[in-house]
């Protein structure tokens, strides 16, 4: 047993909508970066068979032309699929204690709504460059039959 190695892994996919406007930036050598919470909803049935909901809010960070993307696109209740990998970062409070969190690093966000900020009148999908080649534009193939369906009616 001590010669098995855990794979390395670190991939998450998650679609929400953005709870306030995002805030973009440069880093002091000019490089574009965005932040922005979504928040992702769960129905569910409880044990009393009652339907319920359940949100969860995540971080995202976005860098590069991914961060210039996001900037011109989404504002407060965008709705996003973004693919990326799980990344922690701990930082000092005004009051000199450490803290941790824990967001998602984008490299791919697909702009679920009609309109934003641009008059694009269909989805589109932004990859970042910079760590890996695109392979596709689109995250249709990643979604069940359901959510294509759910997607699609809503560009009707």
């Amino acid at each position: 047993m001590a010669d098995l190695k855990m794979p390395e892994l670190n991939n998450v996919m998650i679609a929400g909508n953005l709870t306030k406007d995002p805030i973009f930036r440069e880093t002091s050598n000019n490089t574009p970066v965005v932040n922005f919470h979504i928040a992702a909803n769960r129905r569910y049935k409880d044990s009393s068979n009652q339907w319920q909901e359940d949100v969860c809010y995540v971080g995202v960070v976005a860098w590069n032309k991914l961060a210039d993307s996001c900037k011109n696109r989404l504002v407060k209740g965008s709705a996003v699929l973004v693919d990326g990998e799980l990344q922690s970062r701990t930082f000092k409070t005004e009051d000199d204690k450490n803290r941790t969190i824990v967001e998602i690093k984008a490299k791919r966000i697909q702009f679920l709504n009609k309109n934003g900020r641009t008059s694009s009148a269909d989805t589109s999908s932004v990859t970042d460059t910079t760590d890996t080649k695109p392979d596709e534009n689109s995250f249709d193939k990643f979604l069940s039959d359901e959510e294509s369906d759910l997607i699609n009616d809503d560009k009707n």
